[in-house]
């Protein structure tokens, strides 16, 4: 089965040297539940697109550092492409950045959250039972954005939240699933890209919260990579 990895983003340069890209890390984890997957990786911020949607046979949009509610020629471009991926019926994941964007491309809006940074981890009140969702009343993720969706798009339902986060994650039936918080992060990395960016980009008072939050709770990130992996598969 071929899995598109839309790389809307990139691990910052400081940090390549000791972890793989975001599309990376996503292809050696999720071949790990499903020795099946191959993968195709396509770098949407330097305008590489499938030719059609038809090339793969589910899709994920990686995290970014960009705005999802900007109007850049790829920003626009991708949106095209998940309206083409959802009238198609196929898979689509989306994480962080790919969260939002997918928000916006299906009617939804994606605004800077007046609330500030959400980083560290980040725990979420499971809203409604998903039969291939691991069964708990709450998920623990790695967190790193400030923007966030504010409205959702009609056809999806909200399944995660939390009071800093609204619609944390959507689903739509068997076909679209998405995550604001990453669980492909590490908190390993999530740390160190909190050291990258303190002081510079994000409060050292907010980062000094967020890296004990690291110390203090755990993640659910392999169990949610584990049924990322399945959603994907869908009915293949």
């Amino acid at each position: 089965m071929k899995i598109g990895l839309l790389a809307a983003g990139v691990t910052p340069d400081a940090l390549q040297p000791q972890y793989p890209t975001y599309a990376q890390m996503f292809a050696l984890q999720l071949q790990a539940y499903e020795a099946s997957f191959e993968f195709v990786t396509y770098d949407v911020r330097l305008g590489e697109f499938p030719a059609s949607s038809s090339d793969c046979d589910a899709w994920l949009i990686t995290g970014s550092k960009a705005d999802a509610y900007g109007d850049e020629d790829w920003i626009l471009r991708l949106c095209d492409l998940i309206q083409d991926i959802d009238r198609n019926g196929q898979v689509l994941v989306g994480i962080c950045f790919g969260h939002q964007i997918i928000a916006r491309a299906l009617g939804g809006k994606v605004e800077k959250y007046q609330g500030g940074w959400g980083v560290g981890v980040h725990q979420y009140q499971v809203q409604q039972t998903i039969p291939t969702l691991p069964q708990t009343q709450t998920l623990s993720l790695c967190a790193f954005h400030q923007d966030q969706v504010v409205e959702k798009p009609a056809k999806l339902t909200t399944f995660l939240s939390s009071p800093f986060c609204q619609h944390a994650g959507l689903v739509y039936a068997d076909k679209i699933l998405t995550f604001q918080g990453h669980p492909e992060f590490s908190k390993q990395y999530e740390g160190d890209l909190l050291q990258l960016y303190a002081g510079v980009t994000v409060p050292d008072d907010i980062v000094a919260k967020a890296q004990q939050s690291l110390v203090e709770n755990s993640i659910d990130s392999p169990q949610l990579m584990a049924w990322i992996a399945q959603f994907l598969k869908g009915t293949h």
